[in-house]
């Protein structure tokens, strides 16, 4: 089995990638072990501070020593130099909020998973052609679960994705899936700012053991 299609399988398989940044090495830390105690393989952290490609290094030591099977995604990637820096740091698969031709370059020989986000179906159809094979549907709250069902047979051989707007309720998550994704992005309806600035892990890991509760009831 090729990277890619592992990556994939453990996203599919859990049916959510959380995803959260926090500047704080300890938190970042603290919330990667509440969600692999709750059950999850597979992390998004997004790079969106100046700590980012810091603490994700110390994420992907962490990995090493505790959670081996734990893999590691990095969002937010906009251009080939970010995609470089953190192939570099460890990096298991690669999040974009929108289709970068050289990024997909860069990641797709070298059996790393690209996930952009796309809005359209011609942005899918140009990530399709660039060799992506998991569409991020972004912004999920903007597109809703309708578009996903009005597309998904034009492209049969795409994984999808919805990130921002899905909620934690099993209404939410079961409009998504009924429509024909594969697995839910979560954020900050998930892992939110008050949990982390509470520094409340176990909350974190009590609402994302059901979360995937509630999946693998859908399933």
């Amino acid at each position: 089995m090729t990277k890619i299609q592992t990556v994939t399988q453990a996203i599919v398989n859990q049916g959510v990638l959380p995803l959260y940044y926090n500047a704080d090495e300890s938190v970042t830390v603290d919330i990667l072990r509440a969600l692999y105690k709750a059950g999850i393989y597979a992390v998004e952290y997004t790079s969106r501070g100046e700590a980012a490609a810091i603490n994700f290094r110390k994420m992907v030591e962490i990995r090493n020593t505790e959670m081996p099977e734990m893999l590691l995604g990095i969002g937010t990637i906009k251009n080939r130099k970010q995609a470089e820096e953190y192939f570099a740091s460890g990096a298991d698969f690669f999040i974009s909020p929108g289709f970068v031709a050289e990024v997909a370059e860069f990641l797709i020989p070298k059996d790393r998973l690209y996930s952009p986000g796309c809005m359209t179906p011609t942005e899918i159809i140009e990530a399709e052609n660039a060799g992506v094979t998991f569409i991020k549907l972004f912004p999920g709250n903007v597109l809703g679960a309708g578009f996903m069902g009005a597309v998904k047979e034009v492209f049969p051989n795409l994984k999808f994705m919805p990130t921002g707007g899905v909620d934690t309720t099993k209404e939410s998550i079961e409009s998504w899936f009924k429509a024909g994704v594969s697995a839910v992005g979560m954020g900050s309806k998930l892992v939110s700012k008050e949990l982390m600035q509470a520094r409340d892990y176990e909350t974190i890991e009590n609402e994302t053991r059901k979360v995937l509760e509630i999946i693998q009831a859908l399933k």
